[in-house]
């Protein structure tokens, strides 16, 4: 009976230790299903959806993460009707998933407030590098990790004329009956973080957004996601198809371009990736003073996070 016992008592230290095991583990995966939560709604507060339509344009965007299990990425956009035109960002924060979160707070949350006071996208991006250089210094406080944000300014005015002003980022494609073709091909400045602006930053003169024409914006991880057999995913030809198909809708570009992009990565693509398309639809040249700004409240059926 004695031996018996003792033969026991590893069994009931094996038992007790597993459990111990599984509650710790379980206690972990809530708290990490709750982390993501909170960064989960804390995106899709910073990501808000936009509105169907902005200033005579038609827009659509969505965002998809690499981060398996989370819809929390690293990659920013927005759309602002303003007194000095409809202006656009679209941007790449270094990696992905929960840390980026406060990087792109502070470069969404100064472009919202400089839009409206700058009067040259100059102006506003060098808001954008400040707000960039205070989030970095107290994040160094806590840890040493390097960090840049490859950033894209664009201006649309009331008679179509586009501007841009472009920091390492993606340069967005023409859509156009015509064809599709880069918005630009000139060398983009370095992207925030790393280096100081340049002395001057005019906005370079793009060309002009006509009625029917649209533009299409997206982050690197579109471009750069490969299939199974290392080949790149055709962004440019998907494109082209979507002209081919049908009338130029921003929602059905981006539900096409998103069905090809998962498909060519089996489901997994290896980096975040955000898209944002905008088609003028003003078909009457209003005056300048008559443009307002206020956005649209009705919401935009177009999911913001697709999974």
């Amino acid at each position: 009976m004695i031996r018996i016992r003792a033969l026991g008592l590893p069994a009931v230290f094996l038992a007790v230790g597993t459990g111990l095991v599984l509650h710790v583990r379980r206690t972990l995966l809530r708290e990490l299903r709750q982390a993501r939560r909170v960064a989960g709604a804390a995106q899709s507060a910073l990501l808000r959806p936009l509105p169907p339509r902005i200033d005579g344009l038609n827009v659509a965007a969505a965002q998809l993460s690499a981060d398996r299990g989370s819809s929390v990425g690293g990659d920013l956009y927005e759309v602002i009707a303003t007194e000095h035109g409809v202006r656009v960002v679209m941007g790449d924060v270094r990696g992905h998933g929960l840390d980026a979160i406060g990087t792109v707070a502070a470069v969404l949350g100064s472009f919202r407030e400089a839009v409206h006071d700058e009067p040259e996208l100059g102006r506003v991006l060098r808001r954008l590098d400040r707000a960039l250089a205070r989030h970095l210094r107290e994040r160094a406080r806590v840890d040493q990790a390097e960090e840049f944000v490859t950033v894209l300014l664009l201006e649309i005015g009331g008679d179509g004329e586009v501007r841009a002003l472009n920091c390492g980022h993606p340069w967005p494609y023409w859509l156009r009956e015509t064809g599709v073709e880069p918005l630009a091909r000139a060398e983009p400045l370095p992207p925030l973080g790393p280096f100081p602006l340049p002395t001057d930053l005019p906005a370079v003169r793009q060309g002009e957004l006509r009625p029917g024409e649209a533009l299409f914006f997206y982050t690197d991880g579109a471009e750069d996601a490969r299939d199974a057999q290392g080949r790149f995913f055709p962004l440019p030809d998907v494109l082209r198809e979507t002209l081919r198909d049908g009338p130029l809708s921003p929602q059905a570009v981006l539900a096409t371009v998103f069905t090809r992009l998962l498909r060519h990565t089996s489901g997994s693509p290896p980096d975040d990736v955000a898209l944002l398309a905008l088609r003028n639809e003003r078909h009457l040249r209003r005056p300048s003073g008559a443009r307002g700004t206020a956005r649209p409240a009705t919401p935009n059926p177009q999911p913001t996070t697709h999974r």
